[in-house]
């Protein structure tokens, strides 16, 4: 893989609009301001393939980015901060559920959480349900570049006690320095050739 044939591909509410084929996918979850966009510009070294945004809550859809024709990011919609109404609330939930439990596509399931602040209620109602699929996971702690470096993994570590996951589910990341990126890309890459 040499991510120079790097693009986004399609935005879906249901499974009729799924890519095709049995190409794998990686899955993000977060909440709408935890940084899945940048994560996803920083691991393919692009600015603007994933756009970011300064109010939250504004992906509905899940947004499918072709890497290489080898795999897909699935950024999922944000949680916590949408003006959404009930309704389309309710309408992204739906399709946000019937995708986690039915793609037979799904390799690794990524949730992003901020490392500079405790998980949220939606934090862990959003693992839970990650468990709940059966599905391999990970979650990354984002965000790494604003704490002291000899802090990370103590942070890393308390967030690991406070969602009691293993901690070796659980890794630091930063889209600003592209720190750990490599590492990612070894987690990524593993869970590519297991299935």
């Amino acid at each position: 893989m040499n991510l120079n044939n790097v693009k986004f591909e399609i935005s879906v509410m249901n499974k009729s609009q799924y890519p095709k084929g049995k190409t794998p996918e990686v899955v993000l979850a977060g909440k709408s301001n935890v940084g899945k966009s940048s994560f996803i510009n920083s691991m393919v070294n692009r600015k603007a393939l994933a756009r970011t945004s300064s109010a939250p809550g504004k992906t509905r859809q899940l947004n499918f980015y072709n890497i290489d024709d080898y795999f897909y990011f699935v950024d999922l919609p944000g949680y916590g901060y949408s003006e959404m109404s009930k309704a389309e609330q309710e309408k992204v939930a739906t399709s946000v559920n019937s995708y986690l439990k039915n793609r037979k596509n799904i390799n690794l399931i990524i949730l992003l959480l901020d490392i500079r602040h405790k998980p949220t209620t939606n934090d862990i109602t959003m693992l839970d349900y990650i468990k709940s699929t059966g599905r391999r996971y990970i979650v990354l702690c984002s965000k790494a570049d604003k704490i002291a470096k000899t802090k990370v993994q103590s942070y890393v570590d308390d967030i690991a006690k406070q969602l009691d996951i293993p901690s070796d589910l659980i890794f630091p990341y930063s889209a600003e320095t592209k720190s750990y990126v490599e590492q990612t890309w070894d987690i990524i890459n593993e869970s590519l050739n297991t299935k």
